[in-house]
Formats: structure tokens, sequence, C-alpha cells
């Protein structure tokens, strides 16, 4: 009969960014069907903090059979919030030109990003680390299909380009990398092909273009399988096309074959 209760336990998870997330987790019939995210630790100072917010929350309102020594001082986490840290990310947001997407939800993705590398669905449990108001699943997925419709990719790029400024764009660099995919079947995009770590993986082509200094200025994808010698003169001719550039010298390596077109090379 006991099998058939809730079972409620504190867990610790590790996540790829090196911090000790703690949750409080319930079990019924062998299988979690509840997780409570308490917070993320950094150092052991903060794991103990967190434990024990979690042993009180696990706790309750039950009364312990031998209750310890309450301490002099009481310290309990009511709401964390970066505000500085989040507050200077939204302003960089804002002045390199990205609001004009007029999409909150894209905007959490991309800022919970830099403060902690992790997927898109591990990003709403960084917003709330954060104490930022998270999104949830369904914001996420609708963010993703409005992002590829609206062709979030080109006015991003438009918008890096303008932030760097016309007259100052004289030399752009190009290169080309692969990133695969841990798939058991290819589709019509993700196809096996040559990685750059000599492997042959399901995968895909992305070509990217950055100015001098390393500022992103334009990203395309393309086909797993497509040669490297194929993908870099179209990522050139699209950047020169929308912005109207004729004497903008772009550098690649030998792998890439940089293509001659008008005034670039």
């Amino acid at each position: 009969m006991g099998y058939n209760k809730y079972m409620a336990f504190i867990r610790r998870v590790k996540t790829t960014s090196g911090t000790t997330a703690i949750q409080i987790a319930t079990k019924q019939k062998g299988r979690i069907v509840k997780i409570i995210h308490i917070g993320s630790a950094h150092t052991k100072e903060e794991l103990a903090v967190l434990l024990a917010l979690a042993h009180k929350q696990l706790q309750g309102s039950q009364l312990e059979l031998l209750p310890e020594p309450q301490p002099l001082l009481r310290v309990g986490l009511k709401r964390s919030f970066s505000g500085l840290l989040w507050s200077t990310l939204q302003e960089q947001y804002e002045k390199i030109g990205f609001s004009r997407l007029k999409d909150e939800a894209f905007k959490a993705l991309c800022l919970a990003r830099i403060v902690e590398p992790t997927s898109k669905i591990d990003t709403i449990r960084v917003l709330a680390d954060l104490g930022v108001d998270p999104i949830d699943r369904n914001q996420l997925y609708r963010c993703l299909v409005k992002a590829l419709k609206l062709d979030y990719r080109k006015v991003i790029s438009q918008a890096c380009f303008e932030h760097m400024g016309r007259t100052g764009l004289t030399l752009v660099l190009c290169d080309v990398t692969t990133l695969y995919f841990e798939v058991q079947e290819e589709d019509e995009y993700r196809k096996p092909g040559m990685s750059k770590e000599r492997w042959l993986e399901t995968q895909i082509i992305l070509g990217l273009l950055v100015d001098q200094n390393g500022f992103t200025l334009g990203l395309q994808s393309f086909e797993g399988n497509k040669a490297e010698t194929k993908t870099t003169p179209p990522v050139i001719q699209d950047f020169l096309m929308q912005n109207g550039l004729t004497k903008t010298t772009i550098v690649a390596d030998a792998a890439d074959e940089c293509t001659q077109f008008g005034s670039a090379h």
C-alpha cells in the first residue's frame, strides 16, 4: 500500500555551469511527478543555506521528535534578485538594437544564456535563480516558432551591422564550423558530414561573419553534408547585398576558399 503513496525528498543536481541545484522532488510509484526548485549554490555557504531552506519546506508544519536548539539568528531567503546584472544586460540589449523585435520572451532567453549557457528549457531555471519573472514552456516554444517565422536572424544581423556603423566597416572575418546532433536518423537538414574533429556525424554547418574586433555581423546555416566551399560564398554575398557594401575586405582561411564578390576579396 505504501508504494502508491507520495514520497518527497531533497536532491542535489549538478548543472552544466558547475553549480549545485537544490530541489524537492516528489515520487509516486517510483517516478518523479513533481519538482520544486529551491535555488542553485555556487559556494559551500550557499549550499548550506539552500539545504536548510529545503529541509524546512519539506518538513512543513510537522513537529520534530527531537528538535534541535534554535540559534539566536534565523536566516531565511524570501527572494533573490540580481538587479544590477539584469539591468546591465538589458541596457546592452537595447543599445545594440535588439529591442526592435519587441519580444520579451526572446530577450529573456538571450540574456539568461549569457549568465549561464545551458539548454533552452533549463533557461527557465536560470531566470528563476536570477529573480526575474520566468517564462513557461509554452512561452518558450511559441517564441522559437515566432523567431523562425519572422526571421529574427536577419533582423538581428541588421541591428548588429547598424550598431557597428557602415563607415567604419572595411574588414570582415569569415569562418565555417560544424554543429553535430546526437540523433539516430538524419533529416532534410541534419545530415552526416565530416566534422571539424574529423568524425562522420549527423550535423549542420554554420557560417559566421565578424568584424576586426570579433563582433558578430552575420550567421547562416547549411545542410550537414554540404562542402565548405559551397557555404562561404553565399554567406558573404548575402551580407554584402543586404548592407550595400562594395569596398570591404573579406578574410577567410584556406579551407573556406573565399570567393571574390565585386570589390570584396
